[in-house]
């Protein structure tokens, strides 16, 4: 009998000891080579060899991070500093705890033939602008251009382009949002070629913000379980990212495992992968204060509508990553 009973206390104790922590991971968009380094994370164990236990939910055109993580829906969201900047001064207490992209990938596409060849040629124009809190970059940047967003000779027309590149396309706008790992391949896919087309990439502009950092809600650090689980997370997300950026073909296979939408194809997530890694290259997932700085200052220079109307106090920390990655 006591040998029976010590047998159950052992296997009990087993159970416990093995029982990992779980956590929920928002993404920001549907599940492609963008997100590689957490699939792989969770494809290669290394999420496994931390105790964590991680669900990956795929986003979408109807699904907003920040809206997921304050209903309870997810422990850590994938972000834009923008969307998250302007949810905080809203009353939502995000906090970015790593940023794994150091570049922005966000360019604004042109057709030559539309007539235009530089920043100089948009007024007049319809340029095809996502929303959602995508917008705040292109806001920032035609009010550094001088350029009113209502229409006009002087100004421009801003079109809700949805989340493809039919408006320039099929004519209805000279100019449209892309990303360089996704939609500008689209068009090159449709038909037209490089030399057909103009692209000013938000980093070049000077306008860049950051994007796809790691976002969780302030009163939830304060508990140091938690704290420790996202340290553990982090590490791992990290170890995912750097493994993707050295085998992007193998990388973006795993995302491919994972879609269950079965939409991506091959080409492109390879493809989309090796354009990722050139923005994950330079960053251990540490916030660059510098960057951060850049960001807040370009979402205050909106002019009269700027997406933040004074400086955050607290909107990141390096508490996570100095403990992820010493």
């Amino acid at each position: 009998m006591v040998k029976s009973l010590g047998a159950a206390a052992l296997g009990l104790w087993a159970g416990m000891a093995q029982a990992a922590d779980d956590v929920t991971l928002q993404l920001k968009w549907v599940t492609q080579a963008q997100f590689a380094g957490y699939y792989v994370a969770l494809d290669k164990g290394f999420y496994a060899e931390e105790d964590l236990n991680v669900t990956i939910k795929p986003g979408g055109p109807d699904i907003a991070p920040a809206q997921v993580i304050a209903g309870g829906g997810a422990d850590v969201v994938l972000d834009w500093m923008p969307s998250a900047l302007a949810s905080r001064e809203k009353g939502l207490s995000l906090v970015n705890i790593a940023q794994p992209f150091k570049s922005s990938g966000m360019m604004l596409t042109c057709r030559k033939d539309a007539g235009v060849s530089g920043p100089e040629d948009f007024a007049g124009k319809t340029l095809g602008v996502w929303f959602f809190g995508n917008e705040y970059p292109f806001l920032s940047w035609m009010s550094k251009l001088g350029l009113s967003t209502e229409g006009g000779d002087s100004g421009v027309t801003v079109l809700k382009q949805g989340f493809n590149v039919d408006p320039i396309l099929q004519g209805q706008a000279a100019c449209v949002s892309t990303m360089t790992y996704n939609e500008y391949w689209q068009i090159i896919d449709a038909g037209l070629s490089p030399d057909d087309l103009v692209v000013f990439k938000y980093e070049d502009q000077g306008v860049a913000t950051l994007e796809d950092g790691m976002y969780v809600l302030e009163e939830n650090l304060k508990d140091p379980a938690f704290e420790d689980k996202m340290v553990r997370f982090v590490r791992a997300s990290m170890k995912g990212w750097k493994w993707a950026e050295e085998n992007a073909e193998e990388a973006a296979m795993i995302v491919l495992d994972n879609d269950a939408s079965g939409a991506q194809t091959e080409e492109h997530q390879i493809r989309m992968m090796g354009e990722i890694a050139k923005l994950t290259a330079g960053s251990n997932g540490a916030l660059d204060p510098a960057d951060y700085e850049r960001t807040v200052m370009s979402l205050m220079s909106g002019g009269s509508d700027p997406v933040i109307t004074k400086k955050p106090e607290g909107a990141w920390t390096h508490a996570i990553t100095d403990k992820a990655l010493n």
